[in-house]
């Protein structure tokens, strides 16, 4: 947005302009970033004051411009206030969530760029993670940050992409029915990437049947003559496959397979075309997701090839070396019954004196969540894990799971993240390999904080 005027911004917000910014300001007229938080907003910042359930986003213009904003976005009732010292760029609309999407998309659409929205039971923040730097040698690539995937944090990350960019490659995120649809009208993609469907958010949707169809809110928002990228043997999104939309699919028996992996490599068939890659990760699931990166890769015409060094975003998966040759898989990022088995069988499949999992609740299971969290205690037995550490009362269900296995892990069921805390550091030995993985709000990442805080430690792959 650097080369936009504020009356440009506004027009494209569908905003008013109540005071411009100060004249001499640089080359650039316009802001490089929009922010919702205030303590955020400095120098070329668009600070958007949005709305809460408990303050008005809008009430801390004036800190914003204060520490240096190039403008903000607010409600009217604050936007005379924030434009009497004319410390920057006001604007004001009735809705400035609306005006922040609207923004974002006449953006989108000056960049020109083509845009990949990936959304997904599990994996999804992997797949563009790994679709980002499958890209990248080819197209100016700019990947949404973090969780920026919902209805707010979208527009910013489609805000921060520059002049110049080729490709966005942006997360969607879902937690009932009609919010894809939502983010799929903002993003507008040339290309739907749909990872797999799973049981989650089943608290609201009930069945896996409505959590396809949640998903599949993304193929019903692509353009006729875009592209849709889902799995292979999918029966429950094959209702929603549209003849007006080109369909790739991926993984055994679609249109890109793995035909060979093996430590830092492995050779993905496109018809007949086969690519070998170099990946710096070796589990089934993240295959999988390179999978579903190739094939949205080959559908903006880029052929792949080479490294794939991967850095995948904090606690999804990360791997932390601790001494005497302990290693942390920190997965506590957020949990389901999908994304527990992977994170289970990769453990498994480390080499380790013994594999500790450390789980925790998994939550928005509805009615079946006691049965799911049987069914991940009885996988972690039947794969021979040695010790098992349980935390929150979901979680205790994971016991039944591993009742009567020969051989049974150790298991420690513990009430909380604090109190695992406190015990699993005593209970690793050198050489270990750990899994620390739960929802979210289960905050396990206490856990690994606990594990590192003795010194820095370097990160491995």
């Amino acid at each position: 947005m650097r080369e936009w005027s504020a009356e440009r911004l506004a027009r494209a917000g569908g905003a008013r302009l109540v005071a411009s910014p100060p004249a001499g300001g640089g080359p650039d007229p316009g802001p490089a970033r929009a922010v919702v938080d205030s303590r955020l907003a400095g120098p070329g910042d668009l600070f958007v004051g949005l709305p809460g359930t408990r303050t008005d986003g809008g009430a801390f213009a004036d800190e914003a411009l204060a520490a240096g904003a190039w403008g903000v976005l607010v409600s009217p009732e604050h936007s005379e206030a924030a434009g009497r010292d004319r410390r920057g760029a006001v604007l004001a609309a009735p809705d400035p969530l609306v005006a922040l999407q609207d923004l974002s998309r006449a953006w989108r659409r000056a960049l020109g760029a083509r845009v990949v929205a990936v959304t997904g039971s599990t994996g999804k923040t992997s797949t563009k993670d790994i679709l980002s730097v499958l890209l990248a040698g080819h197209l100016r690539t700019v990947a949404s940050r973090e969780n920026l995937n919902t209805e707010i944090g979208l527009p910013l990350a489609m805000l921060e992409a520059p002049s110049g960019t080729q490709v966005l490659v942006l997360e969607l995120a879902m937690r009932g029915q009609g919010q894809i649809a939502e983010l799929a009208a903002i993003a507008d993609p040339d290309v739907g990437v749909i990872v797999n469907v799973g049981p989650v958010h089943l608290e609201l949707l009930g069945t896996v049947e409505a959590v396809a169809a949640a998903k599949a809110e993304l193929i019903a928002g692509l353009r006729p003559g875009t592209t849709a990228v889902v799995p292979a043997g999918e029966t429950l999104l094959e209702p929603h496959l549209r003849r007006d939309v080109r369909t790739i699919t991926f993984g055994p028996g679609g249109d890109v397979t793995l035909l060979h992996a093996e430590p830092n490599q492995a050779t993905v068939a496109h018809g007949r075309e086969r690519f070998t890659l170099e990946p710096n990760f070796s589990s089934a699931h993240q295959l999988n997701n390179l999978l579903a990166g190739v094939a949205a890769a080959r559908a903006l015409g880029v052929r792949p090839e080479g490294r794939v060094d991967v850095r995948f975003s904090a606690m999804r998966g990360e791997r932390i070396a601790l001494p005497d040759g302990i290693v942390i898989v920190n997965d506590c990022y957020n949990a389901n019954p999908m994304s527990m088995a992977a994170a289970l069988e990769e453990l498994a499949g480390m080499t380790a004196r013994r594999r500790v999992a450390v789980l925790g609740d998994m939550l928005e299971l509805g009615p079946q969540e006691h049965r799911f969290h049987v069914e991940v205690g009885a996988r972690a037995a039947a794969l021979g894990l040695d010790v098992l550490v349980t935390v929150g009362p979901r979680a205790e269900a994971m016991a039944e799971g591993i009742a009567g296995r020969r051989p049974r892990p150790e298991h420690h069921p513990v009430a909380d993240a604090a109190e695992a805390a406190a015990l699993v550091p005593g209970l690793l030995e050198p050489g270990d390999a750990v899994l620390i993985k739960g929802s979210r709000a289960i905050e396990l990442e206490r856990v690994a904080e606990q594990l590192v805080a003795p010194a820095a430690r370097p990160a491995v792959r």
